[in-house]
């Protein structure tokens, strides 16, 4: 055989559509209009606690000849924060996990983890699941840890890398024992204003640590 193997192409698995209240504002026809044109080979709908757009989106993907991938991204509790008099009464701000259906049983399994966000949340507090709930429902799912709201980035940028180690052996466990498919570290490289050089990608240093040594992918 001859010839080169061609580059693999970009795709987007994080994309917020406006499903997604204050976040996006693209419709999805848009969204596919400007992958079909990008050449990228698929996309991923990951809209905020909601998954309004799955059907939409896999006909308008499909119909331009796009590989539809269909996650939502999900507020996780952790158990590893207490409401406390810093927080003024108001609920936590939980992290985040944008879960991707790689199959049709992850598929099945993101609809359920959605609706128990909303059926079993109490009602003075967001929609969000438990940790432990993905143990159950987690089968054909791929986490990736969401960037800068996730749960490693938020606690790295609190100063807090023990907290970020503990999330992601939690998680790791969750692969280990098969309830998840592939765990996935999204690193953010932020360049901060008035923050020393060494300082600047402090948190992205340690998440890349912590990443290889636990031998995941990239993305």
């Amino acid at each position: 055989m001859t010839g080169t193997m061609a580059e693999p192409a970009f795709v987007h698995l994080h994309v917020h559509s406006s499903y997604s209240l204050l976040e996006g504002a693209l419709p999805i026809a848009r969204l596919a209009e400007l992958a079909k044109a990008d050449r990228q080979p698929a996309l991923a709908l990951t809209d905020t606690d909601n998954m309004f757009g799955a059907l939409e989106f896999s006909d308008k993907l499909a119909g331009a000849g796009i590989q539809p991938i269909i996650g939502c991204a999900l507020a996780v509790d952790f158990a590893d924060q207490e409401s406390g008099p810093r927080t003024g009464g108001l609920p936590l701000a939980r992290p985040r996990l944008v879960l991707l259906a790689a199959r049709e049983e992850g598929y099945r399994s993101l609809m359920r983890l959605n609706s128990r966000a909303f059926l079993e949340t109490p009602p003075n507090e967001p929609p969000q699941i438990k940790l432990a709930w993905l143990a159950g429902e987690a089968d054909g799912l791929i986490a990736l840890t969401g960037g800068p709201g996730g749960p490693l980035d938020l606690a790295f940028g609190a100063g807090q890398s023990s907290l970020a180690a503990a999330r992601l052996a939690a998680l790791m466990d969750l692969v280990t024992v098969g309830c998840i498919d592939r765990l996935v570290i999204g690193v953010v490289e932020r360049r901060l204003v008035h923050v020393e050089p060494d300082e600047r990608s402090l948190g992205s240093r340690r998440c890349r640590r912590i990443h290889d040594s636990c031998l995941l992918p990239p993305l």
